[in-house]
């Protein structure tokens, strides 16, 4: 597999099973009534794709809340897409970059991140962005780290490989969306659930 960038080839490798490892257990109760607040104000919606969704977390939390969506995915590690598809049924499943993933424009009713934008390269992010835009036929979300101005911090040791910023303002600028919700999840409460501090945006395309 060819990568994009250094920050893509060490999810896909070299972070893939210690991840796994750490992040195996979850309240999911929890984390279901998170994604009953980040969606609340969406209509409608039959189905949705997740961008970089590992081993799952977020899969398991919105079956909980929303049993009769139907899950897609893309994830950029090998062993994270093997675990997740031999626990689910997806309509569609991708192994690669976000980049790499080819699916019908548009596909589906919410395309959405969590935690996942702020380890892409700067450089390539309204790439990404635009990728999720494109797939979506209504709603986007996206929960990330929060900054006002974009800044890099170590992650695990290595430098450049997690980046802040205001990541709902980069999309509002740059895609035509209005702002349907946002709010917080403080670490305090949600962290039982894989949730560490995420503010997060809901928008819809015009």
């Amino acid at each position: 597999m060819a990568f994009n960038s250094n920050q893509e080839e060490i999810w896909a490798k070299t972070y893939a099973e210690d991840y796994i490892r750490k992040n195996s257990n979850f309240d999911n109760i929890l984390g279901s009534q998170a994604w009953k607040i980040m969606l609340e104000k969406t209509n409608a919606i039959s189905n949705y794709l997740e961008c970089g969704c590992n081993i799952g977390r977020n899969v398991n939390q919105i079956k909980l809340a929303y049993p009769n969506l139907e899950p897609s995915i893309i994830e950029i590690s090998e062993p994270a897409f093997k675990f997740i598809t031999s626990q689910h049924v997806f309509k569609k499943a991708f192994n690669g970059a976000i980049l790499d993933s080819h699916f019908d424009n548009p596909s589906f009713d919410l395309v959405f991140t969590i935690g996942v934008l702020i380890h892409i390269n700067p450089e390539q992010l309204l790439a990404n962005m635009k990728k999720m835009y494109d797939y979506s036929k209504r709603y986007v979300l996206i929960g990330e780290y929060f900054n006002r101005t974009p800044t890099s911090i170590e992650y695990q040791g290595q430098p450049d490989k997690l980046f802040k910023r205001d990541f709902g303002k980069l999309f509002i600028e740059n895609f035509d969306v209005k702002l349907v919700d946002y709010g917080f999840l403080w670490g305090h409460i949600y962290d039982k659930a894989g949730f560490d501090d995420i503010t997060w945006w809901l928008f819809e395309k015009q």
